[in-house]
């Protein structure tokens, strides 16, 4: 089964611009200046939409203010702790926020952050 996540953004130009800088690609079939399909893998998507447009699917409630709430927090499994470090690395570099200090439990190791529009994420590596 496909997932489909859809996050609100305030600048869909940027926001592509601070995914890109992470390594992630988007589906040009699926992209208009309302929103773009991010993809993460074979079965799993990011619907980057602009505010106004989100807002049509949730009415008749109010987008959440990311500064003031949270709606979600995203998960992404990495290969490798070094790998988690990494992509932190360029989520700052990218104009990002670390959220915190790395959580290891030994058997996981996360850390989590902000993108451009305060949504919350999570690299996560897990030694099986």
């Amino acid at each position: 089964m496909q997932t489909f996540i859809n996050l609100p953004v305030k600048d869909l130009p940027k926001a592509v611009e601070f995914f890109s800088a992470l390594g992630f690609v988007f589906d040009e079939q699926f992209t208009d200046e309302n929103g773009t399909r991010m993809i993460l893998g074979d079965e799993t998507s990011v619907m980057l939409v602009t505010e106004p447009i989100f807002g049509g699917f949730v009415v008749p409630l109010d987008v959440v203010d990311t500064s003031q709430a949270r709606e979600v927090i995203v998960g992404l499994a990495a290969d490798s702790r070094e790998q988690v470090d990494d992509m932190l690395h360029k989520v700052v570099a990218a104009g990002g926020r670390e959220l915190g200090e790395p959580q290891d439990d030994g058997f996981m190791y996360m850390r989590g952050f902000l993108d451009l529009d305060g949504h919350q994420w999570s690299f996560i590596h897990m030694a099986m």
